[in-house]
């Protein structure tokens, strides 16, 4: 659901291009995977680093990457490569990402079998963990097995989402979840906000 063009870090027509080409690809053999073809904008990008929470020891992990218009913006932002982890399904995708992504440990794997695909010594050690996946559109009983997975390797923690959606994308008190709307940007198109959900409990 991430970006398709020229992300924040200005990268040049070509790149841009290219990542169109890609992120369209992949919308087309799959739409339910990316949500959107809208990009998402600078602003949003910004917003969503800005909500990033990390100790020393902890990394951030992103889940359903796209382009990495969002993961070049944590790493402008300051998280340093190394504490950056993006999860991304589709081959293709990963394989891009590790090309523009460097020193990023990239990992081709499932997002809703997040402990599987998270390497064991990260367990526990997640500060954030931001979902780019769009859930709004999956049956309640797939909701729930993401918000296992992500509570799995970052207990108590919860997850960041980002949405094009005005309300809450998710039944939270059916997944039994707090849920807060941390930041909003009419910059983008359309209007998009970013969620804090937290389990309760």
């Amino acid at each position: 659901m991430s970006g398709i063009a020229a992300g924040p870090t200005g990268e040049g027509s070509h790149a841009g291009v290219k990542n169109t080409a890609l992120f369209v690809k992949r919308w087309l053999a799959n739409p339910l995977q990316m949500g959107s073809v809208i990009p998402s904008s600078p602003s949003l990008c910004r917003k969503i680093a800005a909500l990033v929470e990390r100790k020393p020891d902890e990394v951030v992990v992103e889940l359903g990457a796209g382009t990495g218009v969002i993961s070049r913006a944590l790493l402008e932002a300051g998280v340093p490569p190394e504490r950056l982890v993006v999860v991304e399904i589709v081959p293709d995708m990963a394989a891009h990402l590790r090309g523009v992504l460097p020193g990023v440990n990239v990992i081709q794997g499932d997002a809703f079998d997040l402990p599987r695909a998270l390497p064991e010594r990260l367990h526990g050690k997640v500060g954030t963990a931001i979902c780019g996946i769009p859930l709004v559109m999956l049956p309640l009983d797939r909701q729930r097995r993401f918000v296992e997975a992500v509570e799995a390797v970052a207990p108590g923690r919860g997850f960041l989402l980002y949405t094009y959606c005005i309300t809450s994308p998710l039944p939270y008190r059916k997944l039994n979840l707090s849920a807060e709307r941390k930041a909003w940007t009419p910059l983008n198109v359309p209007p998009a906000s970013v969620w804090h959900y937290r389990p309760i409990g």
